[in-house]
């Protein structure tokens, strides 16, 4: 099995792990380099005095689907080939209250946890173990949560499907809502006292 990156060109399924070690290494180095492996900076955004992770995540998204779309548009990268992960409706709601409140209380989430790990950070080595109990309780419970986890699941599905929408407007509104949280995130930011970390 081959994985497909453009229409003329495919790399070996041999060189996956390798492609993905390359992978975790520079993310991990962005989020080291960024700061994000302090607790106060990914918090800081529940707390209203450092939006860098909201402006990040914003600036990710927005980069990464103008950009499969315009190579989509050149012929590059067939967008009707690529994987949609199916959506659990509960499973996605239950999981990201749960998400975010650990997120809230412990100032993580589980990547940035790792990286707080890798430079020896106490807190982030008690939230990857309360992480680690999390997946041990849900893994032995599974029979119990499964239908909660597979609940309400709508398959491969995307906004663009659902409504039938033209997938360059949603692009468009997703872009004037990610500079909209940018300048409303500045405000704010200058309203509240600063926080040194």
């Amino acid at each position: 099995m081959e994985l497909l990156i453009f229409n003329s060109m495919s790399i070996a399924a041999s060189w996956d792990s390798i492609i993905a070690i390359c992978i975790g290494i520079a993310f991990g180095f962005v989020l080291e380099s960024s700061g994000f492996s302090s607790s106060r900076k990914m918090a800081g955004v529940f707390y209203g005095y450092d939006f860098a992770v909201l402006k990040v995540f914003f600036t990710a998204a927005v980069v990464a689907v103008i950009g499969i779309y315009y190579l989509d548009y050149l012929g590059y990268v067939d967008i009707t080939k690529l994987y949609i992960h199916p959506t659990y409706v509960w499973g996605a709601i239950i999981g990201g209250a749960i998400m975010g409140v650990g997120f809230v209380a412990g100032g993580f989430c589980p990547g940035t946890s790792l990286c707080g790990v890798a430079i020896g950070k106490i807190d982030a080595w008690v939230y990857l173990v309360g992480l680690l109990i999390g997946i041990f309780i849900f893994s032995e419970l599974y029979a119990f949560f499964e239908p909660i986890y597979n609940g309400y699941a709508l398959g491969n599905v995307t906004l663009i499907d659902s409504f039938g929408w033209n997938p360059y407007w949603i692009i468009f509104i997703f872009s004037i809502i990610a500079i909209v949280a940018f300048v409303v995130s500045d405000i704010v930011r200058k309203k509240i006292k600063k926080v040194f970390y």
